[in-house]
């Protein structure tokens, strides 16, 4: 069992209970508590795959795209280039649909994509199977609520990229919710606790999951290319390179010479040469990424072999939402008990940084996050940076918008 950086006890515990059902684990050093399995966990396991690791966001991820595009595009340094890059932010707000419907300008999502007639739709009852298909087509291409996205960057040579972290929406909240009950006995749709539920993949009940789990890994995909390709062509630019990733999934892969599924749950696979987008917060800088080529059986190859060849998916969180936001009424917006964070914190955090926010929930504030840098660092080498993306305009959902399917 591999733990890369600094974590408390509570989030320890869950990786040890983790490991104990599991052949390998380890744990990214953006890991904090989540539900059953921390987040920035892995576990690799022989012939079986765990719903709870990969978890109610099924294949949350990252897509980045190098444009063409460069800063001073955006008009000279000063007002003027803070007036465009406001419009711009404006018009992502206005074009991208955020919360839970496609509510916005944009209307031509993929929605007659190839996966809506695949075939492991049949494993959703008939009953259920419409209303799923309905919700998953309704919600192809909105980015959702919470931590999820839509940011504009400049790198180091001030060429500029568009980043979004979304991922499946309703259609995956829903399937791991219903093999949860599944596994405990209930029926499709049926309320139950999140406790372990762990499938043999040659049992009905694995065969079905990881076949719509797999599903909604293509939908993710689809709703984040869209996007992000959408906001591309919404600024002006062209598309040059694309980096995309799942951080909240199973593979099927081989390690120590044996066959394993992998689940990492809020952790980035980064083999050898892969490249991955990990974003830091509102207002801190995110990087682009690629697994380090150690010599074979050097420090770092062994670290690597350790992590199962994942690295952190974040910054990873040190506060929890409610203790950021303090306790609020979401009807009325009555604040109950007030949080350690305030909108006069967070807003001189991001200005200072020289973000252009819109939108963004307290309990998405820097001060609720980890320093990027530090846990990159504590990952010892595992993977290379090769360009660090300085935000100038982030675009998230407005802390009144109700949407259950956020994290």
């Amino acid at each position: 069992m591999r733990i890369f950086g600094d974590h408390e006890e509570q989030t320890l515990r869950q990786l040890r209970d983790v490991a104990a059902r599991a052949e390998h684990a380890a744990l990214m050093a953006d890991g904090h508590l989540g539900y059953v399995m921390p987040i920035g966990g892995v576990a690799a396991y022989r012939d079986e795959v765990s719903v709870v690791g990969v978890g109610f966001d099924i294949a949350c991820g990252n897509a980045a795209i190098r444009t063409d595009l460069r800063l001073s595009d955006f008009g000279p340094e000063g007002r003027q280039r803070r007036v465009r890059l406001g419009a711009i932010a404006d018009e992502i707000g206005d074009v991208i649909s955020f919360g839970l419907g496609r509510t916005n300008k944009a209307d031509d999502a993929p929605v007659d994509h190839p996966l809506f007639d695949d075939p492991a739709w049949d494993a959703v009852p008939a009953g259920k199977r419409h209303d799923l298909l309905k919700k998953a087509r309704a919600q192809l291409g909105t980015v959702g609520s919470g931590n999820h996205y839509v940011d504009v960057f400049a790198d180091e040579d001030d060429r500029i990229w568009v980043g979004v972290h979304f991922g499946s929406r309703g259609f995956g909240h829903t399937v791991a919710s219903a093999f949860l009950a599944l596994g405990q006995g209930r029926g499709w749709g049926e309320r139950v606790p999140e406790r372990e539920t762990i499938f043999s993949l040659d049992s009905p009940l694995g065969h079905d999951y990881c076949g719509l789990m797999e599903l909604a890994g293509r939908y993710a995909y689809a709703g984040r290319e869209w996007v992000v390709r959408k906001v591309v062509d919404l600024i002006g630019g062209r598309e040059l390179e694309l980096v995309h990733n799942h951080h909240n999934f199973a593979w099927h892969e081989t390690h120590y010479g044996e066959d394993f599924v992998v689940v990492r749950k809020g952790a980035t696979p980064a083999f050898p040469g892969q490249t991955g987008f990990i974003g830091g917060s509102m207002g801190d800088d995110a990087v682009i990424v690629r697994g380090a080529e150690p010599e074979a059986g050097s420090e770092i190859d062994k670290l690597q072999r350790e992590a199962l060849y994942s690295t952190v998916h974040g910054a990873g969180r040190v506060m929890s939402r409610t203790a950021a936001r303090g306790k609020v009424k979401r009807k009325t917006g009555k604040v109950i008990r007030p949080g350690k964070v305030s909108p006069d914190m967070m807003h001189a955090w991001v200005r200072e940084k020289g973000v252009i926010l819109r939108g963004g929930g307290l309990d998405e504030s820097p001060h609720v996050y980890r320093r990027l840098p530090q846990v990159l660092a504590a990952q010892g080498g595992t993977i290379e940076i090769l360009h660090t993306l300085r935000p100038l305009v982030v675009v998230m959902a407005g802390p009144d918008v109700f949407d259950p399917y956020r994290d």
